[in-house]
């Protein structure tokens, strides 16, 4: 996906919120945009997820499965929960037992299934921006868009959408997000672009440790959901996680049935 010359006015006759952005967002990315309250984070990511239009340039190569997740969540709407999340899912293809099944199962994972029922009206804050989550994830996007979703939310609804990010830059897909915890996703993030001004300039990706674990699986079998995994050039996969994390990773492959075959561990630079 590309952003060309991309601007944005506040208006005909106003200032530039954005001007001269260029972009090229690659398939498997996580991009982190940052920059002041006010200096047009949000209307970039409406820009990227097609919400919004430039007033000059083009965006070339949207993925056609595209969802985004705002920072206030219209709850206002005369729907359930899962009446709601059906009803997107039957908009971006899926038949309706398959858009109630993931509606379901993605309200359980963000621990919000006890809602499933509950007028979006009555939810609270933090229900509802749940209900936004699951609603741009139910379609598996190829492009997926994040502006502070995970503001409001509890500890594990923000673990969940963490996985849901990787699972989703594993699985091909562009992810762009903003987010006020510096921490968010540090460790995975690809690239990092700063609004100064109308400008969006590129900063270097800051990450901590990394672990690479050269591993081999029992025929047919995937490495664990949630990372990104490449072929090594002698058989096996490559998996580069947060050292943080490294050693769930290395327990989830040795105790898996059948087990894993670890080649080598390096802590990377």
């Amino acid at each position: 996906m590309n952003l060309t010359g991309v601007g944005r006015r506040h208006g005909p006759r106003r200032p530039w919120v954005l001007r001269g952005v260029t972009l090229d967002l690659p398939p498997g990315a996580l991009v982190r945009i940052e920059g002041g309250n006010g200096g047009g984070k949000s209307t970039l990511l409406r820009l990227v997820a097609g919400i919004d239009t430039p007033t000059e340039g083009r965006v070339r190569g949207r993925p056609r499965r595209t969802a985004y997740v705002p920072e206030r969540f219209p709850a206002a709407l005369p729907l359930d929960a899962t009446a709601y999340l059906t009803h997107l899912g039957r908009i971006h293809g899926l038949r309706r037992a398959e858009a109630v099944r993931r509606a379901g199962a993605w309200l359980e994972r963000l621990g919000a299934a006890a809602y499933a029922r509950t007028p979006l009206a009555e939810l609270s804050k933090g229900s509802s921006q749940k209900v936004a989550v699951a609603q741009a994830l139910l379609g598996e996007p190829q492009l997926l868009v994040l502006d502070e979703a995970w503001t409001g939310l509890d500890c594990a609804a923000r673990a969940e959408l963490d996985l849901a990010v990787t699972e989703r830059t594993a699985a091909g897909a562009v992810v762009v997000f903003v987010d006020h915890d510096p921490r968010r996703l540090a460790a995975a993030t690809d690239a990092r672009y700063r609004i100064e001004g109308a400008a969006v300039l590129p900063t270097a990706a800051t990450h901590g440790p990394r672990v690479r674990i050269h591993a081999s699986g029992p025929p047919g079998s995937t490495p664990p959901p949630g990372l990104a995994a490449q072929p090594a050039p002698d058989g096996g996969v490559l998996l580069t996680v947060d050292a943080a994390r490294s050693d769930t990773v290395l327990r989830d492959l040795l105790t898996a049935r059948p087990p894993w075959h670890i080649r080598a561990v390096e802590e990377l630079p």
